[in-house]
């Protein structure tokens, strides 16, 4: 038996795709991730992106990245645990546990490895956790290599989660992990019902909200802003790679539970620490978000303008409720195509296929910024319901 079947098995998969012209990952863009990007010479309206409030191509944005590139150099050269820590990261974990009203924040070089790191050193064997259906891959991982035990209910559905946590004996450690916002389907984990099921059954309340940070709250706290149960999560875990234009990730909370992830998170003292230029784009984008609350409002407008016409055109968009609105599909290769065919038409867009859907829901991923314009968004609109009309999309 040879280890490398399953890559032939996965090549018998893959090249009848590169042979219909409909293979959509790995697209190699020649520009910054704005509203328009180039594709193989081919100007695209960007609705692929997480860049949902526009500051990756921010000039203040590049210039403090810039001069702590200057200042530090390209990377720290080992972990945060030894040599790599330097006053720029525990800057920004200051300023981010401040801003989210938390004792203590620790960063780690990307947002995957802080749920890896977080979930399993915080898992014993004494431990459950209770995770969405739909939860991020990164969540069900780190949720694994821990020691304790993992359930999942049924996506958003508290009864469901409460009759797990229920027939749960007392004597077990109980840890609930939802995302915020759903990064496929866009919608949003029910927090005020999730958060009183946490206090009835002692559990403890840990949110992803990499796609809501800078996004929802009246100051672009996230999602348990939007829904006031800040003191009732334990845990706010965040990404840069989104509205704060860099890479990398942190987590929030009391600084007994940060003490112990800073020394037991195996992908945070195993990892080189985040670079410098990343920490300072970041510091710069959290300014903007504080500084700059119109630069959100411009979102939501771009994101309701979106999301009335596409309802209005007979589109499925399930029941997205933030800057992510899926466009229902069906199958796989449906999916696969109508993505290419966007892009004839002059618009970049992700498809989303199982296992990440249920099976005949796949299903065109479309976001949105805060700096596109009207004419980008009509663009796109023209675009979409040229596609709609010819697959037969349009209820």
């Amino acid at each position: 038996m040879d280890v490398f079947r399953k890559c032939l098995e996965f090549a018998k998969r893959v090249d009848p795709m590169h042979s219909a012209g409909v293979y959509p990952y790995f697209r190699v863009i020649s520009s910054p991730q704005d509203p328009i990007v180039v594709h193989q010479g081919q100007d695209l309206v960007m609705l692929g992106s997480n860049n949902y409030l526009g500051l990756t191509n921010h000039p203040a944005v590049k210039e403090a990245a810039a001069a702590a590139l200057a200042r530090y150099g390209t990377g720290c050269a080992g972990s945060r645990l030894l040599n790599g820590t330097l006053d720029i990261h525990v800057e920004l974990e200051e300023r981010l546990a401040a801003f989210l009203g938390r004792e203590a924040a620790i960063t780690f070089s990307t947002g995957y490895q802080v749920n890896l790191g977080v979930l399993s050193c915080l898992l014993d064997r004494s431990d459950i956790a209770f995770l969405d259906a739909l939860d991020h891959a990164c969540i069900i991982d780190g949720a694994r290599l821990g020691f304790g035990r993992s359930h999942k209910f049924r996506h958003n559905d508290v009864a469901d989660l409460e009759k797990k946590l229920a027939a749960t004996p007392k004597d077990k450690g109980k840890l609930i992990v939802v995302d915020g916002v759903f990064s496929m389907e866009g919608d949003l984990a029910p927090l005020p019902a999730i958060a009183e099921l946490k206090k009835r059954y002692g559990a403890r309340l840990m949110v992803d909200d990499a796609h809501g940070l800078g996004v929802f709250g009246a100051h672009g706290r996230g999602t348990p802003e939007y829904f006031d149960v800040e003191a009732d999560v334990d845990l706010v875990m965040g990404t840069f790679s989104k509205s704060l234009a860099a890479v990398g990730g942190f987590v929030a909370g009391d600084r007994y539970v940060i003490d112990h992830v800073k020394h037991h998170a195996r992908s945070e003292i195993f990892s080189a620490a985040p670079p410098p230029s990343s920490m300072a784009a970041a510091l710069k984008a959290l300014e903007i978000v504080e500084l700059e609350p119109d630069r959100r409002k411009q979102l939501w407008e771009n994101t309701e303008y979106m999301q009335r016409a596409l309802d209005s055109l007979g589109f499925d968009t399930g029941n997205a409720a933030s800057p992510v609105i899926p466009i229902v599909i069906g199958g796989d290769m449906d999916a696969y195509a109508a993505a290419m065919e966007l892009q004839e038409e002059g618009v970049f867009v992700n498809p989303v296929v199982t296992p990440a859907v249920p099976p005949g829901r796949s299903m065109i991923r479309t976001s949105y910024m805060a700096t596109h314009t009207r004419e980008h968004l009509d663009t796109a609109l023209a675009a979409l319901e040229k596609i709609g009309r010819r697959r037969g999309l349009l209820r």
